[in-house]
This record gives structure tokens, C-alpha cells and sequence, in this order.
């Protein structure tokens, strides 16, 4: 039997609303389930609100914190990238968030050939595993479907999971935008810990040109197959969260967020034709 969608709200859905404002559009579309960003110029994270003060806002509410996102570029292990992600382990755990949303470098310029990148993310991968656990937490690995991006497809990531024997604190993210742009036609279901969905309605833009900024709320027009990728997860056995995560200045200026959000859940949870 299929499972239910059950929608939650990345903080890039409105991104200049303070977060006690954020909790409560969460609350006003029946989501109880967020996730926040350390990305976010004046807002919580790094730029001053406590953990603690996180997890009372949230826990007032009844929403729970999924991830923070993110650990950038996780694949690239040094001193740097332990330390940025002891910190933030630090912040889930104090927060109570389930995990961290963790990038893979991507930028022109990356040097290192395939067999370099494999090894440099299983590195990262045994290195990270250690922090998880300590720290109680997930890490929820998304593939960026970009072609400069050192790390395009799930399988990759599901791989090297199994190689370093991280089952127990590793799942995948399943972006429909990236899973779109990398072409990738595998799901797994039973490793996915987070879903991000948006759309993209520009039918004119080469492939290869799209970009976050072309990301919006999933409708009618949408070109990525969100509710059909949407259908083959939950079919096959994926019970988690779907989370909007719309870069789309578009969007961010938004009169009335709470409604477009709405309609969008309507529309997908609409069957498929």
C-alpha cells in the first residue's frame, strides 16, 4: 500500500521570514516538519540564534527539525571540513534535528579524476560516520545533478555507503530537481532519508543551463516529473517526508506563500493520470 504524502517546509521556501514566522506557515499548512539552513544571510545557524533556542520555537509548535542543511563540500576531506562538521553536528544534536544535509563539491575546476573522487568520498564518508554516531544524528548525502558536480547520482552515493559499512547513519537525499538533471533513472527507496522537491517550467532552457534559480513551487506546468518521481518513491516502499525547496526569487517575493504552497500540495496529491 502506498503511503500518504507527507509534506514538509525547507527554510528556502521563504527564506526572509524569521523562523518563529516559518514555524508557524509550517503549522498553518498542517506541516510538522521543517528543515533549516546554515546558508541564510541573518538568520538562525551561524548568524546568532542558539540550538536551544531552535528546538524551544519548534517544540512549542509540534514541528519537528529534520536536517540542517548543509555540509559543504563534504567530499573533501581536511581539517576545515571536520571541524565545520563537528559544529554543526554539535548544532543538530542541540536542536534536535535528525541529520545533515551534506553537498558534494561543486564547482569548475575540480582536478581530481574519477578514481580520485571515488576515494576522496569514501574518506569522507568513514571520517563523517565516526561524528554521526557520536553525535546521534543522520547524514543525508544529495547528490547535485550539475555537471560540474563531483557526485551526480544516487548510485554512487549508495556505493560508497555500502563500502565504508555506513547503513547505520548514511541515507540519501532525492532531489527531483537533480535527479532530473543528472538523468538518473534509479530510485532506492529503502536508503532515501529525505526528500526535496521543486519544479522548473521552462521548457526553453538547454538542459544543461538550468539552474536553482529556475526552481519553483511544482504545479501543472512542471518539466521534471515531480509527481510521477513522487509516485514510483512512494510505491516502492519510501514513507518519509517530501520537502519544498524552491530557490526562485519568484517565489521568495511571493504576496501570499501559504496559498501557493497549498495549491501546489493539492495538485500532487492529485492521482496521476
Amino acid at each position: 500500500m502506498k503511503s500518504p504524502l507527507r509534506f514538509a517546509l525547507n527554510r528556502m521556501v521563504a527564506p526572509d521570514l524569521p523562523l518563529a514566522d516559518f514555524i508557524q506557515l509550517a503549522k498553518a499548512l498542517q506541516c510538522d516538519a521543517i528543515e533549516i539552513r546554515n546558508d541564510l544571510k541573518n538568520r538562525e545557524i551561524e548568524y546568532g540564534m542558539s540550538a536551544s533556542r531552535v528546538r524551544e520555537l519548534c517544540a512549542a509548535q509540534g514541528i519537528k527539525v529534520l536536517s540542517i542543511n548543509a555540509l559543504y563540500p563534504f567530499d573533501v576531506w581536511n581539517d576545515e571540513r571536520r571541524a565545520q562538521a563537528i559544529e554543526l553536528a554539535t548544532y543538530a544534536r542541540e536542536c534536535g534535528a535528525q541529520g545533515l544535509v551534506m553537498c558534494p563539491f561543486n564547482q569548475p575546476g575540480d582536478t581530481r579524476n574519477d578514481a580520485q573522487r571515488a576515494a576522496g568520498l569514501r574518506t569522507a564518508l568513514s571520517e563523517l560516520a565516526l561524528i554521526l554516531r557520536e553525535y546521534g544524528i543522520l547524514g543525508f548525502i544529495e547528490p547535485l545533478g550539475f555537471t560540474v558536480s563531483a557526485l551526480r547520482r544516487k548510485r554512487v552515493a549508495v556505493d560508497a555507503i555500502k563500502a565504508i559499512g555506513g547503513l547505520d547513519v548514511f541515507r540519501v537525499v532525492h532531489d527531483t530537481f537533480h535527479h532530473h538533471l543528472a538523468g538518473e533513472h534509479e530510485f532506492f527507496p529503502e536508503l532515501t532519508g529525505l526528500v526535496h522537491i521543486s519544479g522548473v517550467e521552462d521548457r526553453e532552457a538547454p538542459l544543461d543551463s538550468i539552474r536553482d534559480g529556475h526552481r519553483v513551487l511544482v504545479g501543472e506546468d512542471d518539466i521534471l516529473g515531480n509527481a510521477a518521481q513522487i509516485d514510483t518513491l512512494l510505491s516502492t516502499g519510501y514513507s518519509g517526508y517530501l520537502s519544498f525547496e524552491p530557490f526562485a526569487e519568484s517565489v521568495h517575493g511571493l504576496a501570499d506563500i501559504r496559498q501557493a504552497l497549498g495549491s501546489s500540495m493539492a495538485y500532487l496529491q492529485k492521482p496521476l493520470p
